[in-house]
């Protein structure tokens, strides 16, 4: 097997302004041609960087205990929408309110104000819910994400 150990990545745009009400994106110049159409949709999928946390002790956490959810459990980083991981990529369904040029307008966003965006991608009913999707009792209390 061939795995490659690092890979290189570009930041698209960044996070202007916070806030689960009203927040605003703003994608770098060069890659605004890339939100052509994007106003088609009500929702997006945003993958950002968790930049607050991109240090080596968070980097190395492996057992988090969630803290926004009524069960105090440990649980693997891989099992909970823990901020502190390996990568501290993120990501987070927000709904459009307004796209113009190169800056986005969303609702829910949370993320923290000059947090890198890493990708958008366009939320597709089809592809993306599954009604009968399941998760463990304890998710059930908290924030949505």
């Amino acid at each position: 097997m061939n795995t490659k150990t690092s890979a290189t990545f570009r930041f698209i745009g960044v996070v202007e302004k916070e806030g689960k009400q009203e927040a605003r994106i703003h994608i770098f110049e060069d890659y605004c041609a890339g939100l052509k159409g994007i106003e088609e949709y009500s929702h997006l999928i945003i993958l950002y960087w968790s930049h607050l946390r991109d240090n080596e002790k968070e980097r190395r956490t492996l057992l988090v205990t969630p803290k926004k959810h009524a069960l105090n459990v440990e649980k693997g980083v891989f099992a909970c929408r823990s901020p502190s991981r390996p990568n501290p990529i993120a990501l987070c369904v927000t709904q459009l309110l307004k796209a113009e040029r190169c800056i986005l307008t969303v609702k829910e966003l949370d993320a923290f104000e000059a947090s890198p965006i890493i990708d958008i991608k366009p939320y597709l009913p089809r592809a993306d819910l599954f009604p009968n999707a399941q998760a463990p009792a304890w998710t059930e209390k908290g924030p949505p994400t």
